[in-house]
């Protein structure tokens, strides 16, 4: 078996460990910031020295309508004049669709700020030179002509190309000296290219130094309120998938299928679902037969029968309960109606002409009918209540 470490060994090792991690950490944060090497990939996103998220923040601040580009050139809006989009050094090579949507973007009166010699892939006419190292030290480039490139900007700082001659005799050269041309600029249809030898002027350490910040805004031009769409599509940024399924018949398959699923589960809920009988209303209930004969009552318009039914009963009990024949008249059965059970005589021989009048005709009126029934009613649950006369018993 391996012999174990002792106290003192251990002690060492900890002790080590804990120097070597106390050195990483120091490193991390004490190593001074980069300042050289090449300034080959200014993203929008990047807060590196040779990042370019400084310039972008800066022209929202300004006022700007700034934002970043995750789309294929063919997403652009064609037509929009006064859009402006900015390839800063693109890595990733065009399609042919691509660069038929770029030209249709300048035809049309877009404008193009591009950086780097990448960027002769994507530009019509587009020459290839060599974009030096910006680890050699940027170069002090003089403008060359008058020019809304050069407002306020006489002298901007960036890292000198080699040998950048332009060949098209449409292609003006507004910075450069001697030996190269440093921002090159030209016109495709409506639109606008200006074309920069090196994205220093607008990262984050080379928008500080002189005529940078100036140069940005001119190559931009235009408006405030004008659309600047910042290129990262090339730079290997592409729209999420929600973004790329908004654009494909997807949304309306998925659609198509929720309404599918809804209509199975109300079929299946009917089919399968608890069985709740409806409520029946007992055929053996007393009120049938009186909903029945009230409606055929009201449909056939027959009034007077239930005035004559009504009429006829109450003359029954009135002539049982006060002892009169079964042919009294009327007057008879309110005069002895009023001095045996108290009855307003008027009032009763009223109601018993009428009765006895509209039991006898068919012209009588639904709401007449209705009228004269509810009296007889009430005169015949007045005459219930006070019940019949007790018979004498006799004596034992």
């Amino acid at each position: 078996m391996p012999a174990s470490l002792d106290r003192t060994d251990r002690s060492i090792l900890i002790a080590a460990g804990v120097l070597v991690v106390a050195l990483a950490l120091a490193t991390a944060v004490l190593t001074p910031t980069r300042r050289g090497g090449r300034t080959g990939f200014p993203s929008s996103y990047s807060t590196s020295w040779d990042g370019a998220k400084a310039a972008y923040l800066l022209l929202g601040e300004l006022g700007y309508d700034v934002h970043r580009w995750d789309q294929a050139p063919t997403e652009i809006e064609n037509g929009a004049k006064g859009q402006v989009l900015i390839l800063a050094n693109p890595l990733q090579p065009p399609t042919a669709e691509d660069l038929a949507a770029l030209r249709r973007f300048l035809e049309r009166g877009g404008r193009i700020v591009a950086t780097g010699d990448n960027a002769a892939e994507f530009l019509p006419a587009g020459q290839r030179f060599l974009e030096n190292d910006d680890a050699e030290g940027e170069t002090q480039f003089p403008a060359l002509l008058p020019s809304p490139l050069t407002a306020g900007a006489q002298e901007i700082s960036m890292a000198a190309p080699t040998d950048w001659h332009p060949g098209n005799v449409d292609q003006i050269a507004v910075y450069g000296n001697k030996g190269t041309a440093a921002v090159v600029t030209y016109s495709v249809g409506k639109g606008t290219i200006v074309w920069w030898g090196s994205p220093s002027p607008l990262t984050n350490r080379g928008i500080r130094e002189r005529g940078n910040l100036a140069l940005l805004l001119n190559s931009i031009g235009g408006s405030k309120g004008q659309e600047i769409l910042w290129d990262e599509y090339f730079h290997g940024a592409r729209g999420d998938f929600w973004s790329y399924v908004g654009k494909t018949p997807l949304p309306w398959v998925f659609a198509q299928m929720g309404f599918l699923l809804l209509f199975v589960l109300l079929t299946y809920s009917r089919r399968y679902g608890t069985i709740r009988m409806p409520g029946k209303v007992s055929r053996l209930s007393p009120l049938e037969f009186v909903d029945t004969l009230g409606d055929l009552y009201a449909t056939g318009h027959a009034g007077s029968a239930a005035v004559r039914v009504a009429y006829q009963r109450l003359r029954f009990q009135l002539t049982r309960q006060l002892g009169l024949t079964s042919n009294a008249t009327v007057a008879e059965l309110a005069r002895t109606g009023s001095r045996t059970l108290g009855w307003e005589e008027q009032a009763l021989v009223g109601t018993l002409a009428r009765a006895d009048r509209n039991s006898r005709t068919l012209d009588v009126s639904d709401s007449e009918a209705l009228e004269i029934v509810r009296d007889l009613h009430d005169y015949m649950a007045r005459l219930e209540l006070r019940g019949a006369p007790e018979k004498k018993r006799p004596s034992e």
